[in-house]
């Protein structure tokens, strides 16, 4: 039986669900789903030899970036008949993306009357991309094996020197492609988990650039003064990543004001969201997941009731 929340997503559309998770290129991935070593470079990335020479190397080359500047890229960590397979099934759910446009702060929160118009909280700016909810992607997908996969996930944690890392509890989030067709743009911004892992499945002919300002505030000091000099047009904290592809992106980005810039050609852009945190159970808030897939599962109601702790005080 499909999920509830596909059959809902269905129930304006021509599609079924059912005939959705049973169309190419998901059919052929019902019954055995691939090994990490059908995924992933292994000759380049050792996920499968991290405790020898080369795949201690490797980690050690992400700690320091990710230390130095609260970002690494791994660029073709996929290989390339895997990447085709990925392309196909992102581009397969793209056009069933849920699509929000919108005003909004570096904070996605409401403004604030009492500080002035130029404090970033008032600093308003549009946003319209597209998310395809994890309960949208099948099990036995390329996509969600890496995800799922431990392998997987224990170098990501290796590479942040956590012991372990958790999926989201999330069903909606914890697995997600991000749809930006033409004209479309996802302005400065902090995430509300910790860090984020991405991969790039598909890129635009032009634009769509992810620019970021490194650890530009941390968990007792919003930063004011220097948020406000990059949403006014100053590029000197700015960085740009010339992201591909098949490249793997683990990136801090509570701490890193980042943005992506308007796409501009004719052909979309396509990023996974591997959704990972350093403790079980993690459930985004219901008013935010709302405006992301325009719905909420019975756990965000939950939340929505007995509220939702954040282990430190910054503005989501």
């Amino acid at each position: 039986m499909p999920r509830p929340g596909l059959r809902r997503k269905f129930e304006n559309s021509e599609t079924s669900p059912e005939q959705y998770l049973m169309s190419a290129p998901f059919r052929q991935f019902q019954e055995t789903e691939p090994h990490l070593s059908e995924i992933v470079d292994f000759e380049r990335y050792p996920l499968d030899r991290l405790d020898q020479a080369d795949g201690i190397a490797l980690l050690e080359r992400c700690r320091e970036q990710l230390k130095t500047d609260g970002c690494v890229v791994l660029d073709g960590f996929i290989r390339a008949d895997a990447l085709t397979g990925l392309q196909a099934e992102t581009g397969h759910l793209g056009p069933h993306a849920h699509y929000n446009s919108t005003v909004t702060n570096i904070y996605n929160s409401d403004g604030d009357l009492s500080l002035p118009g130029d404090h970033p909280v008032n600093i308003f700016n549009e946003r319209t991309n597209g998310f395809v909810a994890g309960d949208m992607i099948p099990s036995g997908t390329l996509v969600r094996s890496l995800y799922e996969s431990e392998a997987f996930q224990a170098f990501i944690a290796a590479t942040m020197e956590e012991p372990v890392l958790y999926e989201y509890a999330d069903p909606l989030a914890g697995l997600v492609v991000n749809c930006l067709r033409p004209g479309c743009q996802h302005p400065w911004h902090y995430d509300s988990n910790d860090f984020i892992v991405t991969m790039m499945t598909k890129a635009p002919e032009a634009g769509g650039i992810f620019e970021y300002c490194p650890r530009i505030r941390d968990a007792g000091d919003e930063n004011i003064e220097e948020v406000r000099k990059v949403l006014n047009g100053d590029r000197a904290a700015v960085r740009t990543l010339d992201l591909k592809p098949g490249d793997l992106q683990i990136f801090y980005g509570r701490l890193s004001l980042h943005r992506v810039t308007r796409i501009e050609g004719e052909r979309d852009r396509h990023t996974v969201i591997f959704g990972y945190a350093r403790e079980p159970g993690f459930v985004g808030r219901a008013a935010r997941t709302r405006k992301l897939f325009g719905r909420i599962a019975p756990i965000h109601e939950r939340e929505a009731t007995e509220g939702l702790q954040r282990s430190d005080t910054l503005k989501d």
